[in-house]
């Protein structure tokens, strides 16, 4: 009988729905899915407020789970790897990415400090908290590389993402086996590069589309308002967070209207009258290497990338 893909690491085996990668959850790793900070995760949608409108509805939970399994595939006796691909989401505010850096908020601070807070539980089981921490740093890599180079937490981001938009061709445990880890990339033949690399490329056009941009535009303007009398947000779950903005008399109408009915709303140039201005100021570009070197990958929008997202004409 094959292990069940659980979240909670109630038996010694975790299979990943995704990769079919099964594997024996240390105890550290299982003592890691009962704490409030990496539990948590299991309500912050990886795709933000795009959860909304979109398939994109898994959690950055599922997706560490996802890295996890990746790392015991490639890295299986690397034990600081794994508990590091475990916790580094940890520091998503609610909805992921939709309102990092409004009023200072950063997600890789708010990691660190989270991280730091499981220094009792990961000392119980003789890993260092420091270590977790450098993990970008160690030799030889297992989660870092060069920029421009597919690393593995992309990898699970690309091939999940793909499956929820449909772009992929093949089931990921095919495209698994092809690939290899050198230095903490991503290696494989030309054929399955261009296949990785045009996954790349359909999320950097996703980000830009209409799907992602409006949800994540009219929850991160709304969240806007509502930091100063709520400095604690960053700590709040995706559900939390929607139960702010539709108790709020400020956000209450708008926070409505994009879960009722999203179409009500739509993208306009930059400077439109009245809405919420949205800019894209980074893609994730990188792409697997063949011969030692990244492949190339499709031009894509020229960034930054602004509009406003504003709620149609009646």
């Amino acid at each position: 009988m094959n292990a069940v893909a659980g979240l909670l690491g109630r038996t010694e085996w975790y299979r990943d729905p995704l990769w079919a990668v099964e594997f024996r959850l240390r105890p550290v790793e299982r003592g890691l899915l009962r704490s409030r900070p990496v539990r948590r995760l299991q309500f912050v949608a990886h795709a933000g407020a795009a959860a909304v409108t979109t398939h994109q509805t898994y959690s950055r939970l599922e997706h560490s789970l996802g890295l996890l399994s990746l790392v015991a595939h490639f890295a299986p006796d690397d034990t600081v790897a794994r508990v590091a691909a475990l916790v580094h989401d940890l520091g998503h505010l609610p909805f992921s990415h939709t309102f990092e850096g409004v009023g200072g908020l950063d997600h890789h601070v708010l990691g660190v400090r989270r991280i730091r807070e499981l220094e009792p539980l990961l000392a119980e089981h003789d890993i260092d908290v420091e270590d977790v921490l450098a993990i970008d740093a160690r030799t030889p890599p297992v989660l870092s590389g060069r920029r421009g180079a597919l690393k593995l937490d992309h990898l699970d981001s690309f091939i999940r993402s793909g499956r929820a938009h449909a772009r992929l061709t093949e089931p990921p445990p095919d495209t698994l086996a092809r690939l290899r880890l050198v230095d903490g990339e991503v290696h494989t033949d030309q054929a399955t590069a261009t296949y990785l690399a045009e996954l790349a490329a359909g999320e950097a056009e996703y980000l830009c589309a209409w799907e992602n941009v409006v949800p994540n535009a009219v929850v991160r303007g709304l969240a806007g308002i509502l930091l100063d009398d709520h400095p604690r947000i960053c700590e709040a779950t995706d559900d939390e967070m929607w139960a702010l903005l539709l108790e709020d008399p400020r956000t209450r109408e708008d926070a409505r209207l994009l879960r009722e009915d999203p179409l009500a709303w739509d993208v306009f140039p930059p400077g439109h009258d009245a809405g919420f201005p949205y800019e894209v100021r980074y893609l994730y570009l990188d792409t697997p290497c063949v011969n030692g070197q990244p492949v190339p990958i499709r031009e894509s929008r020229a960034l930054p990338w602004r509009c406003t997202v504003a709620r149609r004409e009646p």
